[in-house]
């Protein structure tokens, strides 16, 4: 669904949908760069550059090739040295949000949340147990 806002590039009031989030103006400059950018890496001697080789050598933001990347324009598939940063970490990924690393690190920290809360829970029933009542 259409909802009225400001573009962020450049403040001009537009609708934005879930396929644009800038102004059609602002939308038309990306669609060129990343022309550049695609027409750069599509290259057979330029496939294996990292983003910074093709930040250097087309001129585009780094973030906005991040942003190609994450959103599907660009396949990382036939470029081996590139890709975007961890969400936690900044390491370069190819795919999902976070490393392998960091989402170990939060699978290791879920499981022990899981110990933890089992342990009070088995504490909880046990003190259940334990409590003596008598007719007085």
């Amino acid at each position: 669904m259409s909802e009225l806002a400001n573009c962020p590039k450049c403040g001009t009031l537009f609708m934005k949908n879930n396929i644009r989030a800038v102004c059609d103006g602002c939308y038309k400059e990306e669609d060129l760069k990343f022309k550049t950018v695609h027409e750069f890496i599509r290259k057979r001697e330029n496939r294996t550059a990292t983003i910074k080789e093709v930040v250097a050598a087309t001129g585009v933001e780094e973030d906005l090739i991040y942003r190609f990347i994450r959103t599907g324009k660009l396949q990382l598939a036939q470029f081996p040295n590139m890709g975007y940063p961890c969400d936690s970490c900044s390491t370069l990924i190819r795919e999902g949000k976070l490393c392998k690393n960091c989402a170990g690190g939060i699978r290791s920290q879920m499981s022990q949340l899981e110990k933890e809360q089992e342990h009070a829970k088995k504490l909880k029933e046990a003190e259940k147990k334990s409590t003596f009542y008598s007719d007085r």
